[in-house]
């Protein structure tokens, strides 16, 4: 009950927090403090206001988007590995997000590699395709 309700806490914020008009209040706010300096002499308690502000926002944002990408990342991740699981990738890939960073950097190069060999035999393969059929164009022309 109380995951469901942070969860539901989080989206609505990260959401609100991800809009223009927030953006624009925001600045707002900014300019109205900057422009009541003078007003309040900019004083140590005038500043004291926006940082605190800002700082408690800034602190409780990082929680609520963090947990909002934690929660779409592991939704990729297992949307990907279903696809990997009912498709004709390589089952041994389901999973690696939880090897360490070398590890996944040797899987990616390693399919990288793989990649370019592949690449590479389907442009020989067009090359020779190609070659035959202009053999072929200058057989029938003749």
């Amino acid at each position: 009950m109380v995951e469901k309700l942070f969860t539901r806490i989080a989206n609505t914020v990260a959401h609100i927090a991800g809009l223009a008009p927030t953006f624009a209040v925001c600045c707002l706010i900014i300019m109205v403090w900057a422009v009541s300096g003078p007003m309040f002499g900019f004083s140590d308690t005038w500043q004291l206001v926006i940082n605190t502000g800002t700082t408690i926002v800034t602190f409780l944002m990082v929680f609520l988007i963090q947990n909002t990408q934690n929660r779409d990342g592991m939704a990729i991740q297992t949307k990907l590995d279903e696809l990997i699981r009912v498709g004709k990738a390589h089952n041994t890939f389901i999973g690696i997000e939880h090897l360490t960073e070398s590890e996944v950097e040797e899987i990616r190069k390693k399919c990288e590699q793989a990649a370019k060999r592949h690449d590479q035999k389907i442009a020989d393969a067009a090359v020779k395709k190609a070659a035959a059929q202009k053999r072929g164009s200058k057989t029938r022309a003749a």
